[in-house]
């Protein structure tokens, strides 16, 4: 069942992951009017409820909620058939009103600019485990189903089906939503005209990368009060969260600015605790459930089952997704038509919340796409920058 009227929100929820990143100039909950372009008369939020979800290691989710924030309005071809959908998707610990933090929407969605919602029908889903969709916290803790990556694209794939949704003009992600951008190009070749995942690469979590995560979630197993996943909702775990804040902080920013933030020792653990302040408010099992849905990914195996034109953006100073690393230049490098973008950055692996960094690109791409009918896609201001 859809019901895309059932939730208006006129403030925008602040989530750990917003707070977090940046570590300087953190985006923050704010009236979305603020975020630059004026949203709410264009904001919509509904549900998908599905009946029972199979997930790919065996178990159901029974029901699967599956929620969705909305900007702008569907246009439809003669076939009646919604034409000007694009998907976006959030990052680790966030959810689809991530997009809507005044350092990306103000570069996205205003009048003219890339996603324009007087052009496009843009979609931004919770995901498994996320916001308002079925989550680990909602009662099941220790006993939800282990949920992974392509299970989260096989849902977003049914959610916007109930939403009489068969084809996208555009995939586009960050950081976690980057890489379920890839398993889109290949789990659903023929569904999209164009993919962009932003800040990730298309292999296994491994190396540094899984290490961090590693230490998260035994952070998590080992605090005193986990309890196995059954732990007293009145009194959740918590030690955990200092490992987990100090882990990404160091992941995702970059040197210069922890410095800032830390210029001397007593400023430095002043910091600490700020940060691990910040995500005292994030559930546990959530958090677990979240870093580890990523020991499905790697799209390496499979490359060669997309079709859809990929542009594919890295920082250069993303400590996440090191520049060092090849694979993603190379990856693209053998896709008929794909083009990968080293940006300077500048914010590290947090430049994915800086569309600022990445605007001009997406409007470029976008605007460069064919439609499955040879139509040209409706070319904003910013389109062709």
């Amino acid at each position: 069942m859809v019901d895309r009227n059932r939730y208006r929100c006129a403030l925008l929820a602040a989530t750990l992951l917003l707070s977090a990143p940046a570590l300087a100039d953190p985006p923050a909950a704010a009236p979305i009017a603020a975020a630059g372009p004026d949203l709410q008369s264009v904001l919509q939020d509904g549900d998908v409820d599905l009946s029972e979800f199979a997930l790919r290691n065996g178990e159901h989710l029974s029901p699967l909620r599956l929620h969705y924030s909305t900007l702008g309005t569907p246009q439809r071809d003669a076939a009646g058939k919604i034409t000007n959908a694009v998907l976006l998707l959030h990052a680790t610990t966030g959810t689809g009103k991530t997009f809507l933090v005044p350092t990306i929407a103000q570069h996205l969605f205003g009048p003219g600019q890339p996603l324009d919602p007087k052009l496009y029908y843009v979609i931004l889903p919770d995901g498994i485990g996320f916001g308002g969709s079925t989550k680990p916290s909602d009662g099941l803790h220790g006993r939800f189903p282990h949920y992974g990556y392509r299970d989260q694209v096989e849902a977003q794939h049914a959610m916007l089906q109930a939403m009489g949704i068969d084809h996208l003009k555009l995939v586009a992600g960050i950081s976690q939503g980057g890489m379920q951008a890839w398993l889109w190009a290949e789990q659903f070749p023929d569904a999209m005209d164009g993919v962009m995942p932003i800040a990730c690469m298309p292999m296994q979590i491994s190396g540094r990368n899984l290490m961090w995560r590693q230490i998260v979630a035994d952070a998590v197993r080992s605090d005193p009060k986990w309890n196995g996943g059954e732990y007293d909702r009145a009194d959740p775990p918590t030690a955990w969260t200092r490992s987990a804040a100090l882990m990404f902080a160091l992941m995702v920013s970059t040197p210069e600015r922890l410095q800032t933030a830390g210029p001397d020792r007593a400023k430095t653990l002043a910091y600490e605790n700020e940060l691990s302040a910040q995500y005292r408010g994030r559930d546990a099992g959530d958090a677990l459930y979240d870093y580890e849905s990523s020991a499905d990914y790697d799209p390496a195996p499979e490359v060669a089952r997309i079709k859809a034109p990929m542009l594919a953006i890295n920082f250069a100073d993303d400590q996440v997704n090191p520049a060092q690393l090849p694979v993603a230049r190379e990856t693209i490098a053998s896709l008929p038509s794909g083009h990968f973008v080293l940006l300077p950055g500048g914010w590290g692996h947090a430049g994915i919340y800086h569309a600022e960094l990445w605007a001009d690109q997406l409007g470029t791409f976008l605007g460069s796409l064919t439609s499955q009918d040879g139509s040209a896609t409706p070319k904003s201001a910013a389109a062709g920058k």
